[in-house]
């Protein structure tokens, strides 16, 4: 063979070198650029106690909403959601469950729902959700505050409709919020339909105290969430990539790229999808218990019977249907949300019940202030407990 020849193939084989380094520089810039997200590998090896799968077209996925504050090595789940992607009826589904409701954290005893995120992270958060729900859940998406407010504010803002007694609680965690960043954050003037940038609309769900209370907030949580989906149906498929490059760093996910792909393709391979939302327990269906009404106690089977046909057989809690011949029934009336009125059940007391240190009656995450006789809950604000041990904000 002669030199040049040689030198031919050496040319040809360096070109090709070449091309692919190429190619791999671009898919990597491609991959961080779109997809830059913070990817969580090690749920595989962790035991999530996840049922069988029921339907290969639906898919579950746990959404956390993380009380995360700035130097916290850990936080709670303020918001959990179960979030169903049905491929056969076009839908997304999401079913919030009450972060103060009392349910079995292995490992722990009974606790909080929001303190499984918080004692064990994502896998502990999720492997509870299987054992008490009878879920079939492997993975998981998580969103702080500052990455839901940066995300919201990717998106131009979005539509809410503020009601007139959520306006001054609204002005109050946004300054709070300020406060706590340090920072100043413009609030919201006037009640009615508006758009809310990132701030706002973040402190928008995080409304609780005195206009509705938690289960008020899990509402407006998902009138958030819907806002924000109207937005990104509004996107062209060009817009939906500029959108995913803004989108992705603001998220931790144990999903692949490969798996997002999958589930957007299945998603919206009849169309736009549907978006619906529900609460569980429904109304009637639970009651306060521990000091102070610390802890929402109800059915753990009933509501995983009622979470189970709303996923796979798309009944939604609540609506007609026909009598079924499970243990679902509680006796209880079932209907729908009253901001207003929240709804209220009878708490169950022992009139024969030793005095308790006060310290015990502050909520987990929370803390009591011996020398003012003030408690401190979980997001930092303030209030004391009344003859009935009721708290009261200040």
């Amino acid at each position: 063979m002669s030199i040049k020849r040689i030198q031919r193939r050496l040319t040809r084989l360096l070109s090709v070198l070449v091309a692919l380094a190429i190619l791999f520089c671009f898919g990597l810039y491609a991959y961080r650029l779109f997809f830059g997200y913070e990817y969580d590998a090690t749920l595989a090896a962790k035991e999530l106690a996840a049922g069988v799968k029921a339907d290969e077209n639906i898919t579950n996925i746990a959404l956390f909403g993380l009380d995360a504050r700035p130097g916290d090595a850990q936080s709670h789940a303020d918001c959990t959601m179960i979030v169903t992607v049905d491929n056969t009826r076009g839908k997304i589904k999401l079913t919030s469950l009450m972060r103060d409701s009392l349910i079995a954290i292995d490992g722990y005893g009974m606790d909080k729902l929001n303190a499984a995120y918080w004692r064990g992270g994502p896998s502990l958060a999720i492997r509870t959700l299987n054992a008490n729900f009878g879920t079939d859940i492997t993975e998981y998406v998580a969103v702080g505050f500052e990455q839901l407010a940066a995300i919201i504010d990717a998106l131009d803002g979005v539509e809410i409709d503020v009601a007139p007694n959520e306006l001054d609680e609204l002005g109050r965690v946004i300054r709070d919020y300020g406060i706590e960043q340090g920072r100043t954050f413009a609030g919201v003037d006037s009640a009615g339909l508006q758009t809310l940038d990132g701030v706002q609309a973040m402190c928008y769900g995080r409304i609780r105290k005195g206009v509705g209370d938690d289960w008020a907030r899990v509402e407006r949580q998902s009138v958030v969430l819907e806002a924000m989906f109207a937005k990104v149906q509004q996107k062209d498929a060009i817009g939906l990539l500029v959108l995913t490059q803004k989108l992705v760093p603001y998220v931790t996910t144990s999903l692949s790229v490969s798996e997002i792909a999958s589930l957007i393709l299945g998603a919206v391979q009849h169309g736009t999808p549907a978006l619906e939302h529900i609460r569980l327990p429904l109304d009637g269906d639970w009651y306060y218990s521990g000091p102070s009404n610390t802890y929402i106690e109800f059915d753990t089977d009933a509501v995983a019977a009622q979470l189970h046909r709303y996923i796979y057989d798309d009944q939604r809690p609540g609506a007609p249907a026909a009598p079924a011949d499970d243990e679902l029934a509680t006796g209880a009336p079932l209907g729908g949300l009253d901001l207003d009125a929240p709804p209220t059940a009878p708490m169950t007391a022992d009139d024969d019940a030793a005095p308790v240190d006060p310290a015990s009656l502050a909520e987990e995450g929370g803390r009591y202030d011996p020398e003012t006789g003030d408690y401190y809950d979980s997001d930092g604000d303030r209030y004391f407990l009344n003859e009935a041990g009721t708290r009261v904000y200040y």
